[in-house]
């Protein structure tokens, strides 16, 4: 006699087996996405999300790429002595379980390099951020104007301040 519950079973774990990486349940969360507006003729601009891992399992976010840039770099801003250094995050940006990192003005954040034109204000620039273990992520960064904080004021992933230090798009 044919056991219907079990061969349910099976039938489900087979397409829950087959499912590729990350597609099984979504546990990164990109929030508060955004861009500053660029002077005309700009080369570069920067970035800011917050990514949160609602799973068990810790995460990297490893590249981004937009069709706005010849390349998209994860960078990183300290100041040091009264010096702003900027420099890439090779290793990308690890985001622990449970926990969530906020890109912001004067902190880690993605650097646009080669635009194919200046970012406007009330544009929105297409990103596709790649994941270790999520795959890729498609957001979408309203552009505010040039000096604006991030829209609707929100500083990303429910933190405090950001560091307003800020980022020069000219570089």
């Amino acid at each position: 006699m044919l056991n219907w519950k079990l061969l349910f079973l099976a039938i489900g774990l087979s397409f829950a087996l087959a499912l590729p990486a990350g597609a099984q349940s979504e546990t990164i969360v990109v929030e508060t996405p955004w861009a500053r507006a660029t002077p005309p003729g700009a080369r570069t601009a920067a970035g800011y999300l917050a990514i949160r891992n609602t799973g068990a399992e810790p995460d990297r976010l490893v590249a981004a790429a937009s069709p706005r840039a010849e390349r998209v770099e994860l960078h990183e801003m300290t100041i040091a002595d009264g010096v702003a250094r900027m420099r890439p995050l090779p290793d990308g940006v690890a985001v622990a379980p449970g926990d969530a990192v906020v890109l912001e003005p004067g902190g880690m954040h993605l650097m646009f390099r080669s635009l194919d034109e200046a970012f406007a204000a009330g544009q929105t620039v297409p990103v596709t951020l790649s994941f270790e273990k999520a795959g890729e992520k498609r957001v979408a960064l309203p552009v505010v104007p040039i000096g604006a904080g991030p829209p609707g004021g929100h500083r990303g992933a429910g933190h405090g301040a950001s560091h307003e230090a800020g980022h020069d798009a000219r570089r």
